[in-house]
């Protein structure tokens, strides 16, 4: 839900467990309790996309959650955050933008033993957009007070016997019929690519076909986004929201004409959301600034994470009978 400062202060002093979006000054200014935090000023509500650098987007723990644990994470740590998610339980993390931990975890979390994935989900937070160059994301760990630029911090939950978290994606995206590319490193940034196996500049092949770069390269194996960040054409640079991976063929998505129809179409139904969040792509992309996304509330951000880093989806966590 979408709210005041003033009542989630009265959350928190309550001993609520709550997960908390908002400006970095908003966040600041709150008691310690059970809580992490990370900044964005983009928020879906109920009322529909909302942009504000006032108020709070907080996502309640249900009490099917019993004990919940807080903890930090760097570039080093990161790597046993499936493993420190409790059995039959789920984690939420909350990494900031642009930081030596997000490399980390986006880079070698596809790479994790995936014997130990347990429900693990969150989101990459962000700035205003106006903000970019002077500011920088940050995460909030809510038993100290703690702000982070180059940490992540996670909310280790244990379910109560008899019930099950259930991790959800929604991506409208899908490869498209056109060229198949790959590239020789994993990475972000990127420069030099094969196109159906021939040596090209990805900058110049992009200007050079009119790609929309509103729509994501898709893998062929797990069907991932990879979303554009910019496109240099006089550096021949590409800079991406998510890295690309050597040995995967990614072909230019389908465009997608109506967002809100399919979204609403790809719902599930009859479950009972406890958490979701929505890529900042897609709210601007799709105009979604005071449209509402049934039932799918949350925070805006600047990446998703279910297991891994994702681009340009919709995450959510239901909780259900075992």
């Amino acid at each position: 839900m979408l709210t005041s400062t003033q009542e989630v202060a009265r959350r928190i002093k309550a001993g609520e467990r709550l997960l908390l979006a908002a400006e970095e000054e908003v966040l600041d200014s709150l008691p310690s309790g059970n809580w992490i935090g990370g900044t964005t000023p983009y928020f879906m509500a109920d009322t529909g996309g909302i942009v504000s650098r006032h108020a709070v987007f907080v996502s309640v723990i249900p009490p099917e959650i019993e004990s919940v644990r807080i903890e930090t994470y760097d570039q080093e740590s990161i790597a046993r955050i499936h493993q420190d998610t409790p059995e039959n339980g789920v984690t939420f993390l909350i990494l900031p933008a642009d930081s030596p931990v997000l490399l980390e975890f986006a880079q070698n979390a596809p790479d994790h033993d995936p014997m130990q994935f347990r429900p693990l989900l969150g989101w990459i937070s962000g700035v205003h957009l106006d903000d970019l160059g002077s500011r920088t994301a940050k995460v909030f760990d809510g038993r100290t007070g703690a702000v982070h630029s180059d940490k992540g911090v996670a909310m280790h939950g244990k379910l109560v016997p008899g019930k099950h978290a259930n991790l959800g994606i929604i991506n409208l995206f899908q490869q498209g019929d056109g060229d198949v590319l790959t590239f020789p490193k994993v990475g972000f940034h990127v420069e030099e690519c094969l196109v159906n196996g021939e040596p090209r500049n990805l900058a110049e092949y992009l200007v050079a076909n009119g790609v929309d770069t509103r729509v994501p390269m898709v893998d062929g194996v797990g069907g991932s986004n990879v979303s554009f960040q910019t496109v240099d054409s006089a550096a021949g640079s590409v800079d991406l929201f998510a890295p690309v991976f050597p040995g995967m063929e990614y072909r230019i998505a389908e465009p997608i004409s109506d967002y809100l129809w399919l979204f609403h179409s790809a719902l599930p139904r009859g479950r009972r959301i406890v958490f979701s969040c929505n890529c900042i792509l897609n709210f601007l992309y799709s105009d979604l600034e005071g449209k509402i996304t049934e039932g799918m509330t949350g925070p805006v951000t600047f990446g998703e994470i279910a297991h891994q880093l994702l681009n340009q989806t919709l995450v959510y966590l239901s909780i259900d009978d075992a």
